[in-house]
């Protein structure tokens, strides 16, 4: 029994579980193919969702190339693996904060494991991991000199104040132009 999609809304398309009824709906040029790639995704193998992910990601709608992202990280959470194709997409759309793959490249991070991973993402994790590490230390910084270590900033980090102007330094000391003393760690 088939079941008449609604293509032009997207309303139902998450239930999709025939690639077959895509790949029909990518030729005729239907409008959510995005959407509809969520719903192969969460119901079917990912070997089969795999190739009409991969079209999807190449839509010419911006949303939709979106939606189809979310599928890969769907795909990503529920298989804990991606193919070598789904990894050559997240590759092309970039890593980055900026990226239209942030999601699901944060997804296949978190599900699939480590030594499963590409190399390219796998120097990626490493990079994300200290760069977030670097940005809650620096985050989680405050009040004046010398209180890096009591403020629960990274030690070599410190806040001098000047002339009413606030500036922050990696250096310590004299050679920072500060005449505060520093809390040595205990």
């Amino acid at each position: 029994m088939t079941r008449s999609w609604d293509w032009a809304t997207g309303e139902g398309l998450l239930g999709l579980g025939s690639p077959e009824e895509w790949d029909a709906a990518f030729e005729r040029g239907e409008r959510s193919l995005g959407t509809a790639a969520i719903g192969l995704a969460f119901n079917c193998p990912l070997e089969d969702a795999s190739p009409r992910l991969v079209r999807a990601t190449q839509l010419p709608d911006t949303d939709q190339r979106g939606f189809a992202l979310t599928a890969v990280g769907t795909a990503a959470r529920l298989n804990g693996a991606l193919t070598p194709e789904l990894y050559e997409v997240l590759r092309a759309a970039g890593p980055g904060r900026k990226s239209i793959a942030v999601n699901a490249v944060d997804d296949t991070l978190t599900f699939v494991p480590f030594r499963d991973l590409p190399p390219w993402l796998k120097r990626w994790a490493v990079y994300v991991t200290v760069r977030d590490k670097l940005e809650g230390w620096w985050l989680r910084g405050g009040g004046g000199c010398g209180a890096s270590r009591v403020a629960g900033r990274a030690p070599w980090v410190t806040r001098h104040w000047r002339n009413g102007e606030s500036r922050t330094s990696l250096v310590k000391g004299e050679r920072a132009g500060c005449d505060c003393s520093f809390e040595t760690a205990g």
